[in-house]
């Protein structure tokens, strides 16, 4: 079942990030698609000739609210994962919605996204507290990556 939802979730980025005013030809779109296939979360991400890549400015309003929903929960002591997760998972189909970039710049935040992604899911499939607290940690380690990489 989370294959199919990551599956899922990854071909919605994929098209809405190749969704641009020009029209792609079928064969650029199987590229694409055949350029995904691979276990992403495997990869590690790199630098753009040592320098951060750009994210296109759409996008970023959305990962800065993911991260402050996190930081909030962590701060606060926050105790509802399950909302916290939900709260993610918008933020997330919004970015994704969201996606105009192309190229290696994409490709390296895709990276980052597709286990971002994983993660967000975990949280919202786990039934203990504890490791519930965990993963929101993880979460929080994944922002900190995006970061490293991306601005």
């Amino acid at each position: 079942m989370k294959k199919v939802f990551v599956l899922g979730i990854s071909i919605l980025f994929l098209w809405s990030c190749n969704n641009t005013t020009e029209k792609s030809t079928e064969k650029q779109a199987t590229e694409n698609h055949e350029e995904h296939q691979h276990d992403e979360s495997s990869e590690a991400i790199e630098l753009n000739n040592g320098e951060k890549w750009l994210v296109n400015e759409e996008m970023k309003p959305f990962v800065m609210k993911g991260e402050e929903l996190v930081n909030s929960y962590i701060q606060n002591n926050q105790a509802d994962y399950k909302a916290l997760a939900q709260q993610l998972k918008e933020q997330n189909d919004q970015l994704i919605r969201s996606c105009t970039m192309g190229g290696k710049s994409h490709d390296e935040l895709h990276k980052w996204l597709h286990p971002h992604l994983e993660i967000v899911k975990a949280l919202e499939d786990e039934r203990d507290a504890t490791k519930a607290n965990e993963t929101v940690l993880q979460l929080q380690h994944s922002y900190q990556q995006y970061h490293q990489y991306f601005n």
